[in-house]
């Protein structure tokens, strides 16, 4: 509404509304929440500052219920409900212990391209080559392995392992 009145200023904003079929009440309530917003949005803004610090003097790993708790401590009445819809809209999240050894993706992260359309069927060998990094957890710390399988013999064609500070490569043929 508003780009179309700024880029056709000629128009008025009444003709515009009644071919709208909005009430003008509508319109001038809605313009003045954006100058003066609300009691309810002003108090969002505050706790957000808060919830923000909060997370920050934790280290980044409180999650919604711990600043709730915090907040209930420093005397603020607030729900759970909106303490995570906060956290959420401020993109905040906490760690919690047991989830720890999944993988999660980034969600802001591009996928790689998917060059074979999902399609890991070959014709003959040595035309399509697939790959797959795992972390195998050790006493002495993670180990990565890396094998390279063809996906018409589905035999491993080479592999690669790391152990912390130690690289070795093998392949089938050694």
């Amino acid at each position: 509404m508003t780009a179309l009145l700024t880029e056709h200023p000629h128009l008025g904003v009444e003709p515009v509304l009644r071919e709208l079929s909005v009430p003008s009440s509508t319109y001038y309530r809605w313009r003045r929440a954006e100058r003066e917003p609300c009691e309810r949005v002003r108090r969002d803004a505050e706790l957000t500052e808060q919830i923000k610090e909060i997370h920050a003097d934790s280290g980044g790993i409180y999650g919604s219920p711990r600043v709730h708790a915090v907040l209930k401590r420093e005397g603020v009445h607030v729900g759970r409900t909106r303490v995570e819809r906060l956290m959420r809209e401020a993109d905040l999240a906490g760690i919690s212990p047991r989830r720890k050894g999944f993988t999660r993706r980034d969600p802001k992260a591009t996928p790689a391209p998917d060059l074979v359309q999902r399609d890991f069927t070959a014709s003959a060998p040595n035309r399509l080559w697939v790959t797959d990094l795992t972390m195998i957890a050790t006493g002495e710390g993670p180990l990565w392995l890396s094998a390279i399988r063809d996906a018409f013999s589905r035999r491993v064609v080479a592999w690669d392992e790391v152990t912390p500070g130690v690289w070795t490569r093998g392949s089938c043929g050694e």
